[in-house]
C-alpha cells in the first residue's frame, strides 16, 4: 500500500491485516504503532475516580450502574467483583464490599467469606479465559500502604504471565493492555455464570 493511502489497516489475500499509512505524516520511520485508543479517557482526565476530599465514593457508586457501565464482573450478596479503570494486566480486577467501610478489621464474618469466595472465583474465572500463570493478590490498608482509594475497601486481584513486564511501563512509563476494559469485562461475566 503507498504512503499516500488512508489510516488503518486493510486484509491480505491471506487475511493478514497489512499495515497501512497515512498520507501528510512525513516519511515512514518503520516503526510499529502500539494504539491504545482507551488510554485517551485517562489521559484527559476522564473517569477518575474522586479524591477523598470530594466525598463521592466510586466503589459507592459503582452498585448503582448497570454491569457493563460500572464494569461489574459479578456481584454477591455482600460485596461484587469489578474491573480496575487502570489495570496492572489485562484482566486486573478488584473485590469490595458494598459497605463504605476502610479497613479489613470492620469486616463482617459474612463479608469476609464473600470477598475470599469472589477472589477464589476469580482465579478461575481470569485462568480459565486468558490462561494467567500467577496472581498478584492484595489489599493496600490506608494511603500509607499505597491505596489509592482507602476509603474504601477494596481488594486487588491481578493476573500475571510469564514476561508480562518489559520496557513499557518501565522505560516508557505506558502500560499495554491488549483488550478494551468493556470487552474483558462482558469476557471474564460470560465465563463466570457459564
Amino acid at each position: 500500500m503507498s504512503p499516500d493511502a488512508g489510516a488503518g489497516s486493510t486484509s491480505t489475500d491471506a487475511g493478514v491485516d497489512a499495515p497501512v499509512f497515512q498520507a501528510g505524516v512525513g516519511q515512514a520511520d518503520d516503526l510499529d504503532r502500539l494504539w491504545t485508543p482507551h488510554r485517551m479517557a485517562y489521559i484527559r482526565g476522564e473517569n477518575k475516580p474522586a479524591d477523598a476530599t470530594s466525598g463521592e465514593c466510586p466503589f459507592c457508586r459503582i452498585p448503582d450502574l448497570t454491569d457493563a457501565e460500572g464494569l461489574v464482573v459479578a456481584r454477591g450478596a455482600t460485596a461484587y467483583a469489578v474491573l480496575n479503570l487502570y489495570p496492572y494486566a489485562p484482566g486486573h480486577l478488584m473485590v469490595c464490599p458494598y459497605r463504605h467501610i476502610a479497613d479489613y478489621t470492620e469486616t463482617t464474618d459474612e463479608e469476609v467469606a464473600e470477598i475470599a469466595a469472589l477472589t477464589k472465583r476469580a482465579m478461575t474465572v481470569i485462568r480459565s479465559t486468558s490462561g494467567a500463570a500467577g496472581f498478584n493478590i492484595g489489599m493496600n490498608q490506608g494511603h500509607i500502604a499505597g491505596a489509592g482509594i482507602a476509603a474504601h475497601l477494596h481488594q486487588h486481584v491481578v493476573p500475571r504471565w510469564p514476561g508480562d513486564q518489559n520496557f513499557m511501563p518501565i522505560i516508557g512509563r505506558t502500560k499495554t493492555l491488549p483488550e478494551l476494559l468493556s470487552d474483558t469485562r462482558q469476557l471474564l461475566a460470560d465465563a463466570w455464570t457459564g
